[in-house]
């Protein structure tokens, strides 16, 4: 793998797409130069560790819970939520390791997830038409002249937001707040009236009764009482992440210290372009995400431009084909993939591909779409003899109304009442426990033949 970075102004010199339009590049150079000065975000040796994790779900071993905001806000970098966030993601990876029998990799789109690609770069209301929102990291929602301006100074507030978002999450899972020992009442109010509430205190039981026996037996770990969280997001602004790159001082190899894993976007993954020139140079895990025009081809070319020496656990593609695409669309990937030799993460993201606008005109998605495109996704690979590696999730603790369906049925009527994103709609709370369950469920049914931990503790014959 490539050992040196390439400078900000060569990535300029390359095709790109997607980026800020600065009106003051001497703004945006004394931005940046206070960047790199300031100390990591996460540290190598972190990146390190959630790569091996990865290597294991390659290896089908385990399994790759990532989620969080569509597009995290500046205003929401709060204790309640973050808390909140944390809440969803540990009750579904709960969920998935107990009745799925496997380890479940935890991963947040949070700390860093402020930026968003748009398609088109201008937004029209009422014959006035101005920048569309980038998110946070580039410009602000409200549909002035004055919020809407590109403003570099936001690179620095992503940096300070995403510090205290990690600040927030590491104290949470390693100061008591994931301890399973606490399982019920932690989620206590969390999942009542949440239409799953029986099946998961059920649940919830159940590992507790197994945990009084392993303490009756004189087991006491650690892992009870910690969780091993890990942040992500899209490397969109090459300005950012350029800057946030730093050398390791243990191995004097490069690593994008913004997050511990880092993805391109189906809009950026040109294979001549800066994002993935930029990310091909440092050592952190990475991720691709591919949409349904993707070709073995394509895929093979960006692994082999990113991971020419094929460590484990380094790529991971994100596949986001459409419910009505999926089980046209991917068998031809990770049969390409998988002809190659090599050994990749496989995750869906049963998200992006079932976007549409309701009657009432809010952007929204179908919750049977999404398990429609996540039980397609489980076929192909149970088909192939290959292992579905994980999901990639937007959602929020919330009791937020953005995505139709679920448990409580929510109609398109419905999305008025808490429609709170500002990019795309996620699955709140109960919805995404819902989805652990269904996960959970294609994990253990049988089909997805996979040794377990229980299978090498079973048989001792004396």
């Amino acid at each position: 793998m490539a050992d040196s970075v390439p400078s900000l102004e060569e990535l300029h010199a390359l095709p790109k797409v997607q980026q800020p339009t600065y009106d003051d590049p001497a703004e945006v150079e004394r931005v940046t130069d206070q960047l790199r000065h300031l100390p990591p975000l996460v540290f190598a040796g972190e990146c390190d560790e959630l790569r091996e994790k990865l290597a294991e779900v390659a290896q089908g071993r385990a399994f790759l819970l990532q989620g969080g905001d569509c597009a995290e806000t500046f205003d929401t970098v709060t204790g309640d939520n973050v808390k909140g966030k944390l809440r969803v993601l540990l009750s579904m990876a709960v969920v998935m390791t107990y009745a799925g029998q496997v380890p479940v990799v935890k991963v947040g789109r949070i700390a860093g997830q402020y930026a968003k690609p748009r398609s088109k770069d201008l937004e029209t209301r009422g014959g006035v038409s101005l920048p569309a929102y980038r998110g946070d990291a580039v410009n602000g929602f409200d549909f002035t002249p004055k919020a809407r301006r590109h403003d570099p100074e936001r690179l620095l507030r992503i940096y300070n937001a995403s510090s205290a978002t990690l600040n927030l999450v590491r104290a949470f899972v390693k100061g008591g707040f994931a301890d399973l020992r606490s399982i019920h009442s932690w989620n206590a109010d969390f999942v009542r009236n949440s239409n799953v509430e029986n099946r998961y205190e059920a649940l919830a039981d159940e590992i507790e009764r197994a945990l009084a026996f392993m303490v009756t037996c004189g087991v006491s770990d650690q892992t009870l009482s910690e969780v091993d969280f890990y942040a992500s997001h899209e490397a969109l602004l090459l300005d950012y992440e350029h800057a946030m790159t730093r050398i390791d001082s243990r191995s004097q190899l490069p690593y994008d210290t913004s997050g511990h894993m880092v993805w391109i976007g189906e809009r950026t993954r040109q294979l001549g372009g800066a994002h993935v020139k930029l990310l091909a140079s440092v050592q952190n895990p990475i991720g691709i995400k591919l949409g349904p025009t993707s070709t073995p081809e394509d895929a093979i070319a960006l692994a082999d431009a990113l991971d020419p020496d094929r460590i484990p656990g380094r790529i991971t593609f994100i596949t986001r084909m459409g419910a009505a695409n999926v089980r046209e669309k991917l068998p031809p990937l990770v049969k390409g993939i998988e002809a190659s030799g090599r050994k990749v993460v496989w995750v869906c993201d049963p998200m992006h591909g079932n976007t549409f606008e309701a009657a009432n005109g809010y952007k929204t998605r179908s919750y049977s779409d999404v398990v429609e495109e996540l039980n397609g996704f489980f076929d192909v690979h149970d088909e192939l003899g290959t292992w579905p590696g994980g999901v990639h999730i937007e959602l929020t603790g919330d009791d937020v109304t953005e995505c139709v369906g679920g448990a409580f049925q929510l109609g398109e009527a419905d999305l008025a009442n808490r429609y709170e994103t500002t990019c795309d709609p996620r699955l709140n709370r109960n919805q995404s426990l819902e989805l652990a369950f269904m996960v959970a469920e294609r994990l253990s049914d049988g089909r997805i033949k996979r040794p377990t931990l229980i299978d090498e503790f079973r048989h001792l014959d004396f």
